[in-house]
C-alpha cells in the first residue's frame, strides 16, 4: 500500500529523521509514537503528502483512495453537516453537485442528457445511493442523532464538529486512513464505537496518539519515532512498551559486565605488564581490552518526569459529605441534588458525557463556585489539591519565570531545591527561567502537578490532567497516582488511567443526576452494554 525510501526531513540542517525505509501493508493498524517535538504529526503529513521529506519518497499505489482526518474545526461551517462528510470522498460529492446542477436546468441538451448518464453510472459504482445512510450511520455510532444531521456546521459547537470530521474521514470506505488525534475530545461511547469501527477496517490505517488503551487495542504495529530514526515494530503499545524495556535493561546489563571486564582486565595489566613471566598474558588482555568497548545506551528523545504526591499527614475517618448540590450554569442545570461521601481510600473516576457537571463539581467542592442549593461538608483532617481543567489564570499575564512561579507553592524557596524539583519536572538549564506565560500546554501540566506535589494535601482532585500530556508524562502520572496512599476524585479520558487508579465510579447523567457506583471503571464500561 506504502513504501517509504530512504526518507529524511531536516529543520536548519538538523535532522528530525533521516534513512526511513518502512512499508505499510493493508488490513493493518499502525500506531506513531515518539515524544513531543519528535516528528509525529509531521511524518504523518509528509506521508499524506501534505509536506516534502528532504530526502527519499513515499510511494502509494495509483487509484488508491486516501482519507485524513482533517485539524480545522471551521473549514466547513458553510456546509451542512451531512453534506461536511460526503466530502470524505471528494469524487463522489463533486458527481453529487454535478448532477444536481445538470438537473437544475430548465432544459437539457443531448451532451447535458449522455452527461447525467455517465455521472449516475459513476455515482452508483462509488455508493452514491446508500452515501446519506452510510453517514448516518457513522455519525449516529459517533454519538450525533439524526436530528443534528442536516444543521449547518456552524452551529456546532467544537466537541461535534471533531466528530463530523472524525465522520468525514471514516466515509466511503478508504483504502488508506491517516488520523491524528482521533481520540481527542471524544466520549468513551463515541472512543469504543471508533475501536470496534476500525478493527472491522479491511484497509490501511495510520494513528497518531496518545491513548494507551486505544492504541492496544486497534494497532496490529506500532511505528516509533526516536533516536531521530523511525522504526516499525509488531504488536500493540504495551508490547512495544514491555519489549522495549527490556532490550534497554539488556544493554544495561551488558555494559555493566563490559565494565566490570574492563577493570577486570586494566587491573590484570597494571599488575603484571612489568612482570616478565605474565608479560604474554598481559600482551593479551590488552588486546582483548582494545576490542572490548562500552556500548552507550542512545541517547533517547524520550524523557519521563517524576511524578510523586506524599500527603503530610493521613486523612482520618470523616473525609467529604456533599448533600442535595445543585448547580445551573447558562440555564441548564448541570447538577442536581447531587449527594454522596467520600469514604477512607476511596478513588473514584466522574464519567458521562455531562463534563460540565464534573468541572462544576470539582469547582464547588474546590470553593471556587458556591452551590445554588446544597451543602458541602469537608472532614476536619482533609486537605485538597485542585487541578482545573482550566489553568489560565495560573499563567496568563504573569511574568514570574519557572523558578518564581514555583516558589510561591513550596515550602522550600531557595533556588537550589527549586530547580532540582524543576529538573525531575523535565526543566534542565535555562529554561528554568523561562517565562511561565509562553509555557507549551504540556508545560504548562506540568508545572500544575508540581503544585499539586508541593501541597502535601491528602486528597487530590484532578479534572482532565493528561490534557496536553505525552505518552511518557501520562505514563508517569498514571504511575504516581496508582502510588499515593491518599483519596482521589479524577475526571479523565485516558481509560488505563481510570482503570489502573480509581475503585469507585461516579457516572453524571445528561440531566445532572449522579450515579454512585462501587466498581472499578471497566466493570462500570461492561454493565453499560445492552443485555442480550
Amino acid at each position: 500500500m506504502i513504501t517509504v525510501t530512504d526518507l529524511s526531513l531536516n529543520y536548519s540542517g538538523t535532522p528530525l529523521f533521516s534513512h526511513v525505509d518502512l512499508q505499510f501493508a493493508p488490513g493493518n493498524c499502525y500506531g506513531i509514537i515518539g515524544a513531543n517535538g519528535a516528528g509525529k504529526s509531521t511524518f504523518l503529513k509528509i506521508l499524506s503528502g501534505e509536506l516534502e521529506s528532504t530526502t527519499g519518497e513515499v510511494h502509494i499505489l495509483p487509484n488508491t483512495r486516501m482519507s485524513v482526518l482533517k485539524q480545522d474545526q471551521n473549514a466547513y461551517d458553510a456546509y451542512n453537516v451531512m453534506d461536511t462528510v460526503i466530502m470524505g470522498n471528494p469524487r463522489l460529492y463533486e458527481i453529487g453537485q454535478q448532477k444536481d446542477a445538470l438537473y437544475a436546468k430548465e432544459e437539457m441538451t443531448d451532451e447535458d442528457g449522455m452527461l447525467a448518464c455517465q455521472l449516475e453510472e459513476e455515482y452508483a459504482e462509488l455508493g452514491g445511493w446508500e452515501a446519506e445512510s452510510d453517514a448516518s450511520r457513522i455519525l449516529q455510532g459517533l454519538g450525533l442523532g439524526t436530528e443534528l444531521h442536516y444543521n449547518d456546521m456552524a452551529t456546532l459547537d467544537a466537541r461535534l464538529k471533531v466528530k463530523v470530521l472524525l465522520a468525514q474521514a471514516l466515509f466511503g470506505n478508504p483504502d488508506l486512513l491517516m488520523m491524528d488525534e482521533p481520540t481527542n475530545n471524544l466520549d468513551i461511547d463515541a472512543v469504543n464505537w471508533l475501536e470496534d469501527f476500525l478493527l472491522d477496517f479491511a484497509g490501511t490505517v495510520i494513528v497518531v496518539s496518545h491513548d494507551r488503551h486505544f492504541l492496544n487495542t486497534v494497532c496490529t504495529h506500532i511505528v516509533d519515532i526516536d533516536y531521530n530514526k523511525i522504526k516499525m515494530y509488531v504488536g500493540n503499545y504495551d508490547f512495544w512498551y514491555e519489549s522495549s524495556q527490556l532490550v534497554q535493561q539488556l544493554v544495561k546489563n551488558q555494559n555493566k559486565r563490559n565494565e566490570e571486564k574492563i577493570k577486570e582486565l586494566q587491573d590484570f595489566i597494571s599488575r603484571f605488564s612489568a612482570n616478565k613471566s605474565k608479560s604474554k598474558q598481559a600482551t593479551a588482555r590488552r588486546k582483548l581490552l582494545d576490542k572490548l568497548t562500552v556500548e552507550e545506551m542512545p541517547a533517547s528523545s524520550r524523557r519521563y518526569p517524576w511524578v510523586g504526591f506524599t500527603p503530610d499527614r493521613e486523612v482520618g475517618k470523616d473525609i467529604l459529605f456533599v448533600t442535595d448540590v445543585s448547580k445551573t450554569i447558562d440555564g441548564v442545570k448541570v447538577l442536581d441534588k447531587v449527594s454522596f461521601i467520600v469514604e477512607h481510600g476511596d478513588k473514584i473516576a466522574f464519567v458521562g458525557d455531562n463534563e460540565n457537571a464534573h468541572t462544576a463539581l470539582f469547582k464547588i467542592l474546590s470553593g471556587e463556585m458556591e452551590p445554588d442549593e446544597g451543602t458541602v461538608k469537608w472532614g476536619q483532617t482533609a486537605t485538597f489539591s485542585y487541578f482545573p481543567k482550566d489553568n489560565t489564570a495560573f499563567f496568563e499575564g504573569c511574568d514570574d519565570n519557572l523558578v518564581q512561579w514555583l516558589r510561591q507553592f513550596s515550602p522550600d524557596p531557595q533556588e537550589q531545591f527549586l530547580r532540582g524539583f524543576l529538573g525531575r519536572m523535565l526543566f534542565s538549564g535555562d529554561e528554568v527561567y523561562k517565562p511561565v506565560k509562553v509555557l507549551s500546554g504540556g508545560e504548562k501540566v506540568r508545572c500544575m502537578l508540581s503544585r499539586m506535589m508541593m501541597s502535601g494535601a491528602n486528597v487530590l482532585m484532578l479534572d482532565q490532567p493528561t490534557n496536553h500530556l505525552d505518552l511518557e508524562s501520562i505514563a508517569a502520572l498514571n504511575k504516581g497516582l496508582e502510588a499515593v496512599k491518599c483519596n482521589i476524585l479524577v475526571a479523565s479520558h485516558d481509560h488505563q488511567l481510570v482503570q489502573t487508579v480509581c475503585t469507585r465510579v461516579f457516572d453524571f447523567t445528561a440531566d445532572g443526576k449522579l450515579i454512585d457506583r462501587k466498581m472499578t471503571y471497566d466493570e462500570y464500561l461492561e454493565s453499560q452494554k445492552p443485555q442480550a
